[in-house]
């Protein structure tokens, strides 16, 4: 497997954000602002996953479901439990 740089994680990072439910992901690595090696870019598409950014739709859409202010508003709260795997 490639290892992508960050400019390159956070470029497919952007592009998913900014198009959201727009392409499933042969489609997402078709349409990005750079070429990408496919492995690389399933690496990434597995990292966002992992990290709870993206998520796919009833239709194998990519969608960005990250919410930093969600994730500030709960963070602190003392009744709440983070799990991670």
């Amino acid at each position: 497997a490639r290892s992508p740089t960050l400019q390159t994680v956070l470029m497919v990072e952007k592009h998913i954000k900014q198009h959201s439910g727009a392409y499933k992901k042969t489609g997402l690595f078709n349409n990005l602002p750079r070429k990408v090696m496919w492995q690389t870019f399933q690496v990434i598409i597995e990292y966002l996953e992992s990290i709870h950014k993206i998520a796919y739709d009833a239709d194998d859409y990519i969608v960005y479901i990250w919410n930093p202010a969600l994730f500030e508003k709960y963070r602190n709260r003392k009744d709440l439990e983070w799990k991670t795997e």
